[in-house]
């Protein structure tokens, strides 16, 4: 198999976040199946390659770019147009098109729905994030009532619904980087998650939303919103809770009536297969060797099938209207 080169900005200080460590995650996976490693583009990191220095090499034939940074896709992408490149798609609602001789590779069905209009003509596959093993239900006691995060939640939840819940139990806040995350969902007996007022202001989706399904595996009853890659697994009222439900109140009174009825609600370990290690690693592989027989057949192929183009598809809806005008006035 070719070589990826995972394409980050940075791995060090401003970009160390949660998209970061998703990428750095697949990257480990990639090195299971074939050679990759990181290439800086942004800032020079010692022990790392960058993207400037790689691109001096005379031949990269067997080498695959895996593009993943949101904002940064349309520069890099015409930077290394001539190179094998993949997009490994994480939110969805970006600005810009991409050609079909690109591959997406998505983390939720829902960006491979969006990716699926956005691109036709283009390979797309499914790779949802991996959940780790460490993240399950050890069945301890719990002591927290209500666990939130102070990152992407809501202004409704920071500031009416938590106070609120503080009045009626113990809530415990998180807004700093957690240690044991999986000990902590073990402690909580619910978890509140709300992105969609979070990523509404970015201007694109939530990508796939790990915290609600870790604590799912962990065990906890889970109050969430189901916008975006959040909707692959979240289903209110059989395996979570819809959280900003109408009203303040609603919500205040679901909370408390499973605070006040706890149940074992520890799902079946099938509902995670699909996120865990064997699945992925087996999915991964499958994917990695129909692109590299991709790019070998690209050598040969040239793109034939046309783009949907603003200019195209315009040109197909007036075709649409004018066969629809002939058959009203000119067929009866």
């Amino acid at each position: 198999m070719r070589k990826l080169y995972f394409l980050l900005p940075g791995t060090q200080g401003k970009f160390a976040c949660g998209g970061l460590w998703a990428e750095l995650k697949t990257l480990n996976l990639a090195q299971q199946i074939c050679t990759a490693e990181v290439v800086t583009y942004r800032q020079r990191e010692t022990g790392k390659l960058f993207l400037d220095d790689v691109l001096q090499a005379k031949k990269l034939d067997d080498v695959i770019f895996v593009i993943n940074w949101g904002f940064d896709i349309p520069k890099l992408a015409a930077k290394i147009k001539n190179h094998n490149v993949i997009y490994h798609a994480h939110s969805a609602g970006y600005k810009f098109r991409l050609p079909a001789s690109i591959p997406i590779i998505t983390v939720s069905r829902n960006t491979m729905g969006y990716w699926g209009q956005k691109s036709p003509n283009a390979l797309i596959y499914y790779l949802p994030n991996q959940i780790s093993n460490e993240f399950k239900n050890l069945h301890l006691e719990r002591d927290i009532d209500v666990l939130v995060q102070t990152r992407k939640s809501s202004e409704y939840l920071m500031k009416s619904l938590v106070p609120a819940l503080e009045k009626k139990c113990k809530v415990f806040v998180v807004n700093s980087f957690v240690e044991d995350l999986p000990g902590l969902f073990n402690r909580a007996k619910i978890y509140l998650y709300d992105s969609a007022e979070y990523w509404a202001q970015e201007l694109v989706s939530e990508g796939f939303g790990l915290q609600p399904m870790e604590a799912l595996a962990c065990g906890c009853q889970v109050f969430s919103s189901v916008n975006g890659g959040l909707s692959d697994y979240l289903d209110p009222g059989f395996n979570c809770h819809k959280i900003a439900g109408y009203s303040q109140e609603f919500d205040i009174q679901r909370i408390l009536k499973v605070l006040e009825s706890p149940v074992n609600v520890t799902l079946s370990e099938d509902f995670f297969a699909e996120y865990r290690y064997d699945n992925i690693i087996k999915r991964f592989r499958s994917i990695l060797t129909e692109l590299n027989e991709f790019f070998d057949s690209r050598i040969q192929h040239p793109q034939n099938i046309p783009d949907l183009t603003n200019i195209r598809l315009a040109k197909l809806m007036a075709k649409n209207i004018y066969r629809k005008v002939r058959k009203k006035y000119f067929q009866g």
